[in-house]
């Protein structure tokens, strides 16, 4: 089994997040299953929560799910916090594509009736509402808690142990804030942050289980491609997800590059 794991930091696969983190997804997957770490070439990668840094990096994120499928990988995990790209991916591959966030908020749902968001920092509230929101968990969200931290305090802190165990403390300061109002799992929001929690065995606070998200994508993306090998089918392509057909595919095609909609019936 192949999985491409696309993350949103600029060739994530060359720094020090990326190589912890293929240390991770290595202890994680089953035997005989490879994963492909691939962050950003062509974009920068260095803030999806702004829309126009978002709108850059998706287009690359977009045209890696079809270079995967392409290359014979069984799944396409993104593995950011916006699922930048999630359901455009999944309207152009036939293999299964999982986004972290989504793929978080319904692990933890099985989990619990109730769950809290860590955010990195306040502009990202807004940002993780709307994905609650538009995967209908609203009515489980205990709330959302922002922690003491920025991305460059983030990056930093990979290359100094103090600030990483300052992160993690700053995790868990929020995390009590959030089981004060109700939550019975937590979520940080992060993928720097959910390495370093991952890395300190924080997979528990208060009895309330820790979901970072990186396990829960690639064990997901994992069963995804077992059910499809099982089934012949994964994601849906009655509505939200087919591709078009027939004479518009083609002028499709002529437009944007033969590409496009791989393997799409012709009718």
């Amino acid at each position: 089994m192949k999985l491409w794991y696309q993350s949103l930091a600029r060739e994530a696969q060359g720094i020090a997040y990326g190589a912890d983190l293929k240390r991770i997804m290595a202890s994680v997957v089953e035997p005989g299953t490879t994963v492909h770490l691939q962050g950003l070439s062509e974009a920068a990668g260095i803030g999806a929560h702004y829309r126009f840094l978002e709108y850059h990096d998706t287009k690359e994120v977009i045209y890696n799910a079809i270079k995967a499928e392409r290359e014979g990988y069984d799944a396409f995990l993104i593995g950011n916090i916006t699922d930048a790209g999630l359901a455009t991916a999944r309207e152009l591959v036939n293999i299964p594509v999982l986004g972290l966030s989504e793929t978080s908020l319904h692990v933890a749902s099985l989990m619990a009736p109730t769950f809290g968001l860590v955010a990195i920092a306040e502009r990202w509230k807004l940002r993780l509402m709307q994905n609650v929101e538009q995967y209908g968990m609203r009515g489980r969200l205990a709330g959302i808690e922002v922690m003491e931290t920025s991305p460059i305090e983030l990056r930093a802190a990979f290359r100094d142990d103090a600030r990483r165990k300052d992160v993690v403390a700053s995790v868990t300061a929020a995390a009590e804030k959030l089981l004060s109002q109700g939550a019975e799992v937590i979520l940080p929001a992060g993928g720097e942050v959910s390495v370093f929690v991952i890395e300190a065995g924080l997979h528990e606070i208060g009895r309330a289980p820790v979901v970072t998200g990186i396990y829960e994508l690639l064990k997901m993306g994992e069963m995804a491609v077992k059910l499809r090998a099982l089934t012949g089918r994964f994601t849906s392509k009655r509505f939200s997800y087919a591709p078009p057909t027939g004479d518009f595919l083609q002028r499709i095609r002529e437009a944007y590059g033969p590409d496009v909609y791989p393997e799409a019936p012709k009718s």
